[in-house]
């Protein structure tokens, strides 16, 4: 489900899988982040420890590591005395992180869409295919793993290391909402087109097209990520975004 080195399709029910992966810690880490991304926990859930290392199989340690990890990634939250829930964006929030991305994706794209070698669109066409065939099999994973890899392929060819890291995470806090977008199949359909349309524009070297197409890309997922949230007081879906309104997340220490 992503585009980092710790790509690769993990099954958080099947404890035998975990610890084929380098290290319990990271094998757990691995099946809970993927865990959340599909939806199998939905926004605001509770997130108990104990309960997460039975249906994993493996002990209380790891999974609180990993819950860690997932809270500096914004995928989950900690409240004292409460303990970890999955996080939960307002449409205000949701919109300042795609404005965000938007920032940072557009100037990773500027930079590296001259510089695409042909084994990087190699890659970019893959994932279509990978994409293609997900959607056919309705693996929402699998779907959301050939994405990452289309769209960070560009952004790590700016050769800007940080500013990748700092896409990539952004899109970590997301995932959970990004799947609930694939599960429609328009969705999907949208998806497919809108990805042959920036693939189109990577292959001519048209920066600024590919800059543009990727924003209305975001944009038409933000929309309907948005009208799929339940409304809050103050909370509209036209209410401009806050830059300086960040998520506040309380401290254990």
């Amino acid at each position: 489900m992503s585009g980092s080195p710790e790509a690769g399709r993990q099954d958080g029910t099947r404890p035998a899988q975990l610890s084929a992966v380098t290290t319990v810690q990271h094998a757990t880490l691995l099946a809970l982040r993927e865990a959340i991304a599909i939806g199998r926990y939905e926004p605001g859930q509770p997130l108990r420890q104990e309960t997460l290392a039975r249906d994993f199989g493996v002990s209380v340690p790891p999974v609180r590591e990993a819950l860690k990890t997932l809270e500096t990634e914004g995928q989950v939250v900690y409240v004292p005395r409460r303990g970890y829930s999955v996080s939960r964006l307002s449409r205000a929030e949701l919109r300042e992180t795609y404005r965000i991305r938007d920032l940072l994706e557009t100037e990773a794209i500027t930079r590296a869409v001259g510089g695409l070698t042909r084994d990087d669109l190699a890659r970019m066409r893959a994932a279509v295919r990978d994409m293609d065939r997900a959607d056919r099999a309705s693996d929402v994973a699998a779907l959301t793993a050939a994405n990452r890899r289309f769209h960070f392929t560009v952004f790590d060819a700016a050769a800007m290391p940080r500013m990748a890291d700092m896409i990539r995470m952004l899109w970590d806090g997301t995932d959970h909402y990004r799947s609930r977008y694939f599960a429609t199949p328009a969705h999907r359909d949208r998806v497919r087109a809108e990805h042959a349309e920036i693939m189109q524009a990577v292959a001519r070297g048209d920066a600024s097209a590919v800059a543009e197409l990727s924003r209305q890309h975001r944009d038409h997922a933000l929309e309907a990520l948005c009208d799929a949230l339940p409304a809050e007081d103050g909370d509209t879906a036209e209410q401009p975004v806050s830059p300086a309104a960040p998520t506040r997340r309380a401290s254990r220490h």
